[in-house]
């Protein structure tokens, strides 16, 4: 299966970019600013969560049918997710 373009920037969409979409939205929604030249969003905990989630049931449900470069990126993004969640919530 070819990689859809987005057809505003031209930009192949590939596993690898969804993933690391889901994750920046992810990591705004706990509070990282990824672009200095934006506003911050509100944190909101349980939406951020929602997306570690979604990526959790990725995860388990392409096993076995990813790259190596896609289950990488993947996981790393599953490990740095989760890790920023919980120091979160344990403060």
């Amino acid at each position: 299966m070819s990689p859809a373009s987005d057809s505003a920037s031209g930009v192949p969409v590939t596993f690898a970019s969804f993933v690391i979409s889901l994750g920046s939205s992810s990591l705004m929604l706990m509070g990282e600013q990824l672009d200095p030249q934006q506003p911050a969003m509100p944190v909101n905990l349980p939406q951020a969560k929602e997306i570690i989630d979604l990526l959790s049931v990725l995860d388990v449900k392409t096993k076995g049918n990813l790259t190596t470069e896609e289950q990488t990126v993947l996981r790393d993004m599953l490990y740095a997710l989760r890790m920023k969640y919980v120091s979160l919530t344990s403060k």
